[in-house]
């Protein structure tokens, strides 16, 4: 079994639910997806990592997004990265700017001019993954791709195309046997 086929039967297994949901959006939904719940699992959490990195351009210097949504997948990742020789610094952006200490939105290690990959577990619009995006352009680093885990939506790739970004994902609401619920 592949990667790819361990990650989605974890996926389907472990993190899609079906029933009547109410989604971040005020929206319902007949089904939801915790994908936080195969990010963080050991079994599957390296395969993961690995299809992530398949995905990253060589350019990029640093990974994170917004935290909560961003943090497993950012902090595997580049753990797995650092044991195969890539180095990629890993940050968090607050969701509100620290007022105390060093302040700022930005939690952990992103420099000016880093090539900066946003991630997110699951996006159903994007508008996280855009946030982050925004935050880490104003730090003076450079967002070269939009990487999800999950896209339930199908509206993340015109939405960051719009700003002159890349969006990506490692699995979209058909690979899991549901119709976009974008918008």
């Amino acid at each position: 079994m592949s990667s790819r086929e361990r990650v989605l039967e974890h996926l389907l297994t472990h993190s899609v639910r079906c029933g009547d949901f109410t989604l971040k959006s005020g929206r319902r939904s007949s089904w939801f997806i915790d994908s936080k719940q195969t990010i963080c699992s050991p079994e599957v959490m390296v395969d993961l990592a690995d299809m992530m990195l398949e995905r990253i351009p060589d350019e990029a210097t640093a990974i994170g997004g917004l935290t909560m949504g961003a943090d497993g997948a950012t902090f595997i990742t580049a753990a797995v990265a650092a044991t195969r020789g890539r180095a990629l610094r890993a940050f968090s952006v607050r969701k509100e700017t620290k007022d105390h200490g060093a302040g700022g939105r930005i939690a952990g290690r992103l420099l000016p001019g880093d090539r900066v990959v946003i991630t997110e577990d699951t996006v159903t619009r994007g508008t996280n993954l855009l946030e982050a995006a925004r935050v880490v352009r104003e730090v003076g680093a450079i967002p070269v791709l939009l990487l999800a885990v999950v896209d339930r939506g199908g509206t993340a790739a015109a939405m960051a195309a719009e700003e002159g970004w890349a969006f990506d994902a490692l699995f979209r609401a058909p690979d899991l046997g549901f119709d976009f619920e974008g918008a």
